[in-house]
């Protein structure tokens, strides 16, 4: 998974869940510290031990408690049946030393909890707290149900057994993430975020643990805005984006132009309900814009690419997105560098649904000319390009961007092994768009790929200068692995 957590910092403030108190004493020395995310939206918890993260989970999601159900470490049998009985008297379930005779230590995370909780018994044969009466669960009435979705759970793991029963009891609503998947590519965690807002997010699990981009991760999750499969990932090996690429009225430069703006979507959607119907994987309809054109002459600046102002590409990428196709921007640079120009299209990049790619094909030096020399890029300058843009994407809570890199030749991405792929804020792409002749371009293909970062990968067809072009049903049965986006030009 990728993803990095904020540094640790002690809670000073805690939701209320059905109880009411006044505001509790700071942890002791001996309590696991809850680190909250920037503006204390967000509880991390991920301390080493499933009894200090049930000890954080409380400490998340309640202020106070009359009582507490505590069950043995190590037995998740017990867990579950204390549990259950947590969940029924809404209070939060502790985990302790297996009894030994003697009560637990009153030094104990357990304890220093439930003494912070200002609780006055305990359910658990045999287990006791120095302190709390013991009590019978039989015979204790339930507490006053806390108020449903106080806060959001996201849960990784299958050991954290006290601490999702601690989460149903303060009637928390819990999402488990599968294995290997993060947060802003799981369906049922970004309805349940985006759903309650104002709830707080409860991040559970060893996964979550050594990082700093989780109040991120969150804030983009709570924004709603998702791909076709319900998920903030482009590529996230589920899901199969189909595409068009070209400038608006420009004919020569791809079949986006060929046609007005309701057609391209219309035409884009079709294309895509073909793919559908080959294969199991969600398809998206997408466009790949050309923002920034190579030119064959010098341009007034004087860089041989001729920039599209990003307000007149405004209208067109707005019209996309609000039909539900997300949009790429394509730069060709000539010889200006590709952040410069990809700042000049900050306004749409801060726009959710809005990826970049950068074509090093039209990346020149300063004596080149496009369609004389085949440009290349470093991968210092890939790397400032794209710090800027998950930049960005961190500083306004923008969910995770396609961020796509054209390659046909293994000359255009330089020092390919140091281009930085796992910024979480992005999904990272290879392009590979060669033409010609099928034979040669499974050969490109292979070649690109051979040696490669871990990356997505896409594919382009050629309408009018490869021989034969594939069908779609073609494009599913050559192409190997299957891409994770199609483009078409």
């Amino acid at each position: 998974m990728r993803r990095l957590l904020l540094p640790l910092t002690l809670v000073s403030a805690l939701l209320l869940a059905g109880c009411t108190a006044s505001r509790p004493e700071p942890p002791r020395p001996t309590e696991p510290a809850l680190r909250l995310a920037s503006g204390r939206t967000t509880a991390v918890v991920d301390a080493a031990s499933p009894a200090q993260r049930a000890v954080q989970t409380s400490r998340a999601l309640f202020a106070a408690s009359p009582g507490v159900v505590l069950a043995p470490e190590g037995d998740p049998d017990t867990q579950r049946a204390a549990g259950r009985t947590a969940e029924r008297l809404h209070v939060p379930l502790l985990l302790v030393p297996a009894s030994t005779g003697s009560p637990a230590p009153s030094t104990g995370p357990a304890a220093a909890e439930a003494h912070r909780l200002g609780a006055r018994w305990s359910v658990g044969p045999g287990l006791r707290i120095p302190g709390l009466r013991p009590r019978s669960a039989a015979r204790t009435e339930p507490e006053p149900a806390p108020r449903p979705d106080s806060a959001v759970v996201v849960a990784t793991g299958d050991d954290d057994v006290a601490a999702l029963a601690t989460a149903t009891a303060a009637r928390a609503r819990v999402v488990r993430l599968p294995e290997g998947t993060d947060l802003n590519g799981d369906a049922s965690a970004v309805r349940a975020l985006s759903g309650a807002k104002d709830a707080r997010a409860v991040l559970v699990g060893r996964a979550f643990a050594g990082g700093t981009d989780l109040a991120w991760s969150v804030a983009a999750a709570r924004t709603g805005w998702t791909y076709a499969g319900g998920s903030q990932r482009a590529f996230d090996g589920r899901s199969l984006h189909v595409a068009l690429y070209g400038t608006p009225g420009d004919r020569a430069l791809g079949v986006l132009g060929h046609q007005g703006e309701a057609a391209t979507l219309t035409r884009v959607r079709a294309l895509g309900a073909q793919y559908a119907a080959l294969t199991d994987r969600t398809v998206s309809p997408m466009l790949e814009v050309i923002a920034t054109v190579a030119a064959g002459g010098p341009t007034d600046d004087g860089d041989y690419s001729g920039e599209v102002d990003a307000a007149r590409l405004e209208p067109y990428v707005d019209a996309a997105l609000a039909a539900h196709v997300p949009v790429i921007l394509d730069l060709q640079p000539g010889r200006q560098d590709f952040l410069s120009q990809a700042k000049q299209y900050a306004s749409l990049l801060e726009k959710p649904g809005v990826g970049l790619a950068l074509d090093p094909e039209w990346r020149l030096g300063p004596k080149q000319k496009p369609l004389v020399q085949i440009g290349r890029v470093s991968a210092a300058e890939v790397n400032r390009t794209s710090a800027w843009l998950a930049g960005l994407v961190r500083a306004k809570g923008l969910p995770p961007k396609p961020f796509v890199l054209h390659e046909f030749r293994l000359t255009m991405l330089q020092d390919r092994s140091s281009i930085v792929v796992d910024r979480p804020e992005l999904d990272t792409l290879i392009h590979v768009d060669g033409q010609g002749g099928q034979p040669d371009k499974q050969a490109t293909w292979r070649a690109v790929r051979n040696g490669a970062p871990h990356v997505a990968w896409g594919w382009k067809n050629f309408l009018e200068t490869d021989h034969p072009v594939l069908t779609p049903k073609q494009t599913l049965q050559q192409v190997h692995p299957t891409p994770d986006l199609i483009t078409y030009q």
